[in-house]
């Protein structure tokens, strides 16, 4: 018997007058075609999708706090650079432009 007939003969965890379709391999437990789904090219039945979710979830979660601090870091980096540079440039820039005369006609 192939792995294919072994299929055939499997029925749904969650309905047991289906026959299987897919195996899930996070659970490795047979289930139908509404019980299954398909998430980063493998097919997942719906508690296993839901758990997977969830770890997603929670690694971002803990990563979100040093990287929204290090958005702010830089972020007010560069605003410091700019109104830096900007009055680095007022300063020193020609004495006639400080006069008004920089905008008159020769």
């Amino acid at each position: 018997m192939n792995k294919y007939e072994e299929l055939a003969q499997k029925r749904c965890k969650n309905h047991p007058d289906r026959e299987a379709v897919a195996r899930c391999p996070e659970c490795v437990k047979f289930f139908c075609r509404e019980c299954i789904t398909d998430h980063d090219d493998r097919v997942l039945c719906t508690a296993c999708l839901k758990n997977v979710l969830l770890r997603q979830a929670s690694s971002f979660s803990r990563l979100k706090f040093p990287f929204r601090a290090l958005q702010f870091l830089i972020g007010f980096c560069v605003v410091w650079l700019f109104f830096c540079y900007l009055g680095h440039m007022l300063l020193f820039n020609i004495p006639s432009f400080h006069e008004g005369t920089f905008w008159q006609a020769k």
